[in-house]
């Protein structure tokens, strides 16, 4: 008898992890199947085989255009975002030693929306050049050195003699949160209204600007950390026990805590540049699969991942068929949804503690 087969919390997660394969399949069909231009699945899977003759039906060639340059990129980008979120979220998480830590509290996500506001206001009228040689590159490039400058600040704030103590970096993450909310209210506070609206629209998170490029880049992010994650597993799993007893394990707990915040800050970062800021992925999906495969880091990290392609691939749907045809931002869909989530959340770690 295998060790599976007489184990049934491993048969369990077996299956869970089949159901969450599955589902990051037959999710991103559906997201390919619908929105403002609805095909049938024969059509989607005609458009989508290079080898179909485009000459026996005119509406194939529109489908395939649609497809290849607006909807596929995006529901690709879509997936590696929610995967990236997920994977940050649960890192973090065992970091922090706190169940409702999230990618943005190291301030990251602020360091990038800072960014991202002085490209959309300050750089169009105080460097032009700039911002016409960047082009459609100049929020993503701008966002993404934000999210690496802040990460750095905090590092520089809540290190000393290679040490990271959890409570500093939050302390140094609220910190930057609030200075970049300051210098992102006073660009509000002078922007344009054009500019106001995009800016807006940008926070709010949106999968609209999806190009095959971004989703390259951010594949690579996502695939760096899931490479990584074999490694990261065990010492993460000594964390969730205290730094002492990962330390007496033989692991090097101060280069774990650097590595996590670094791909935390890549994954944060690169999603926030393209996307936007995209809130409680980070949170409520690496909970729930807490709650579903337990926290043994070897299933918790991939099943955070599929889980959350699959719930960020969902939440783009409704956005975008809601109110067809127009759509609503992905990041009001999720706080909708990741919001009552935490709520709960919060309200068991009360309970909880009171009873301690």
């Amino acid at each position: 008898m295998s060790l599976a087969a007489g184990n049934p919390s491993a048969n369990a997660h077996r299956w869970v992890m089949l159901l969450l394969i599955l589902a990051a399949a037959i999710s991103p069909l559906l997201a390919l199947r619908h929105g403002a231009v609805s095909m049938g699945l024969s059509e989607l899977l005609t458009a989508l085989n290079p080898l179909s003759d485009l000459s026996a039906r005119p509406e194939t060639l529109f489908f395939r255009q649609v497809l290849m340059e607006i909807r596929l990129p995006r529901v690709l980008l879509g997936m590696v975002v929610g995967a990236a979120l997920a994977l940050s979220g649960a890192m973090l998480q065992t970091l922090f030693r706190n169940p409702l830590a999230d990618p943005g509290l190291i301030g990251t996500a602020a360091g990038a929306a800072l960014a991202g506001a002085m490209a959309m206001i300050l750089v169009p009228l105080t460097m032009p050049a700039v911002a016409t040689l960047l082009g459609l590159w100049l929020v993503p490039i701008f966002s993404f050195l934000g999210a690496l400058m802040a990460l750095l600040v905090v590092l520089r704030l809540a290190g000393h003699a290679g040490h990271l103590d959890p409570a500093h970096l939050l302390l140094a993450g609220i910190a930057i949160n609030a200075l970049a909310g300051a210098g992102i209210g006073l660009l509000v506070y002078i922007a344009s209204d054009d500019q106001l609206r995009n800016f807006t629209v940008w926070t709010l998170g949106t999968l609209a600007g999806a190009n095959w490029t971004a989703f390259m880049l951010l594949s690579l992010v996502c695939a760096l950390t899931l490479a990584l994650s074999p490694w990261l597993a065990r010492p993460l799993n000594a964390l969730l026990l205290s730094e002492g007893d990962a330390r007496c394990l033989g692991f090097p707990v101060g280069l774990i805590k650097l590595v996590v915040m670094l791909l935390a800050a890549l994954c944060v970062g690169a999603s926030v540049a393209f996307c936007g800021i995209i809130g409680f992925v980070g949170l409520v999906v690496p909970n729930l699969m807490r709650l579903i495969v337990g926290p043994d880091h070897r299933l918790l990290l991939p099943a955070s991942a599929l889980a959350g392609a699959v719930v960020l691939t969902l939440s783009d749907l409704a956005a975008r068929l809601m109110i067809a045809p127009a759509e609503l931002p992905i990041g009001i869909l999720t706080a909708l949804i990741g919001a009552p989530f935490f709520i709960l959340l919060l309200r068991r770690r009360v309970r909880q503690a009171a009873h301690a």
